[in-house]
């Protein structure tokens, strides 16, 4: 039902809801959803939790992936689908957009605006995808005085620390920090850009017991995994961040491309989402039976030619 119904919006806080994702055995599957319509349609084929993701708010902000974006508009982004979907969502937070102060705002912020569960990074500002050359750490120390601080401005928000250091630093002082930063207040640990499937295992066994989140981002340094492979490989969370974005980004393309070419958007109609098929996907009718004074509308049942 439409989010403007107070009786049909979630009751318990979205961290909390978060939290019992994880207590199921089976993974968590979580596409990048950063648009209310592509919750809605992530929804529609059964996903229980969304992704929001850095990388894919940044360009469709036409910006690339460099720690540009603001609190403020991350924000923007988590309350549409947040209240959209009414899903659970796990946010990219980043660096935390400064030190202790600034990730505490962000927790807060975060938090107000429907967001599940964040994501904190163990890299330097400007921060890079962890799929790329030449990230650089903060030290170990400024990593937990970030994670602490978070830990401390949530009240339900669920925290997971990411680390970029297997690539710079090795699996050993990966698995050290991952562990300093759960003694610092982490729920979870995202361990980034793992290249194999033999050091997913290797994660794996030696964070024992820790809820783990991996990263299934396509033209990385990941292999191509399954849900099911990741869950067989004992992780517990299991993200597609961008996938969305580039599929839709090409089709914009192709679609720009054939508009220049033909003087029309005529010959792409079968490639398109129709007007009756968005109006359920968005609940249009439902918004119309809300107010006595809309008409309902009649959709047009074909094109004029």
């Amino acid at each position: 039902m439409p989010y403007v119904i107070g009786a049909d919006l979630p009751r318990e806080p979205a961290g909390e809801r978060f939290r019992a994702l994880l207590d199921r055995p089976e993974i968590l599957g979580m596409p990048g959803a950063h648009l209310g319509l592509a919750g809605l349609l992530a929804k529609k084929h059964g996903f229980e939790a969304l992704y929001l993701s850095g990388a894919a708010m940044s360009a469709s902000m036409g910006l690339p992936d460099l720690g540009m974006i603001t609190i403020e508009d991350v924000c923007f982004f988590i309350r549409q689908v947040a209240r959209s979907t009414g899903l659970p969502l796990l946010v990219d937070g980043d660096t935390g957009y400064g030190e202790a102060l600034n990730v505490m705002h962000m927790v807060r912020s975060f938090e107000d605006a429907g967001a599940g569960a964040v994501h904190l990074e163990d890299q330097l500002l400007p921060k890079k995808c962890g799929h790329l050359n030449d990230k650089k750490l903060a030290s170990a120390d400024e990593m937990c005085a970030k994670v602490a601080a978070a830990h401390r401005a949530r009240r339900h928000l669920y925290i997971i620390a990411r680390t970029d250091a297997v690539a710079s630093e090795g699996m050993d002082a990966a698995v050290a920090r991952a562990q300093r930063y759960l003694d610092a207040g982490a729920d979870a640990i995202f361990p980034e850009a793992l290249t194999t499937v033999e050091m997913f295992r290797e994660f794996r066994a030696r964070m024992p017991g820790v809820k783990l989140l991996a990263n299934m981002t396509e033209f990385g340094r990941t292999p191509f995994l399954t849900k099911e492979e990741f869950q067989a490989l004992g992780y517990d969370m299991v993200i597609w961040p961008v996938t969305h974005l580039r599929v839709a980004a090409k089709a914009w393309d192709q679609l720009y491309a054939q508009i220049a070419a033909e003087g029309g958007a005529q010959g792409a109609v079968d490639r398109m989402q129709t007007r009756a098929e968005l109006y359920e996907t968005i609940g249009y009718h439902k918004y119309e039976e809300l107010d006595a004074s809309l008409v309902r509308t009649i959709i047009p049942t074909a094109m004029p030619q």
